[in-house]
């Protein structure tokens, strides 16, 4: 029997051949998920463009409105995505829920026994619980005396512009878990880095109420997306 010239496969062929909304899912088989850009992957989770515009397309159109920020892009809601001509709220939705997805997904890392050695470290300790809010929240992290993370513990939730934190709930918290110090920790969905005077005037007195509990606090952080203000660092817990 003669044998065929001819592949029995089309996988291989040409990528430049293949259907531009196409051509991310066919890189993703051939080449692994690691090669694809963003908008390739956001591409694949819309699956499909409109007549006037590929898949591919709509995908970058959606990040260039949020400076290719993907942080941002999880910041918008479902009508924002709305907007863009070709996304209905089920693409919207498949967006939305992968985005979320991967914020939970850092929420399930392992744990590890992490040791405060600086701000940095309640950054990057942080990131998971308070990255891409759209509203403020407050939080401690409860300290043994080698500075080794017991939890954190979210106090308040707030709204856009502020949240109430209860001294009394966050020393008898501290109290009960025989914490030897604490870091307080809120965002600002602004992504203003800047205390307010409100923010001066509570770490004034928690930091008052650390010290006649003989539980110090260390450090107020404030946490945006691209960065943090630390009190202690610039000089203002006393």
């Amino acid at each position: 029997m003669q044998e065929s010239n001819q592949p029995s496969y089309r996988l291989a062929r040409n990528i430049k051949s293949w259907a531009e909304e196409d051509r991310p899912r066919e890189k993703l088989i051939l080449k692994g998920k690691h090669v694809l850009s963003d908008a390739e992957l956001i591409a694949i989770l819309i699956g499909s463009g409109t007549p006037s515009i590929s898949a591919v397309d709509l995908a970058k159109e959606i990040l260039a409105s949020v400076d290719h920020k993907l942080h941002a892009l999880a910041q918008l809601s479902l009508k924002d995505l709305q907007k863009f001509k070709g996304i209905g709220e089920a693409k919207a939705i498949s967006i939305v829920s992968a985005l979320e997805l991967g914020r939970r997904r850092k929420e399930q890392d392992p744990p590890k026994s992490v040791q405060i050695q600086g701000s940095e470290d309640v950054y990057d300790l942080m990131k998971p619980d308070l990255l891409d809010l759209p509203h403020e929240e407050f939080w401690i992290i409860l300290l043994k005396r080698n500075n080794r993370v017991i939890r954190k513990k979210q106090i308040s939730i707030g709204g856009i512009s502020g949240t109430v934190a209860d001294p009394k709930k966050i020393f008898r918290v501290a109290v009960e878990e025989s914490a030897s110090g604490m870091i307080l920790v809120h965002n600002h969905p602004s992504g203003n880095l800047k205390p307010s005077q409100a923010d001066h005037e509570m770490t004034d007195r928690l930091v008052a109420g650390g010290r006649f509990l003989d539980l110090p606090v260390l450090d107020h952080l404030i946490f945006c997306n691209d960065g943090y203000f630390s009190f202690a660092d610039n000089g203002l817990i006393r």
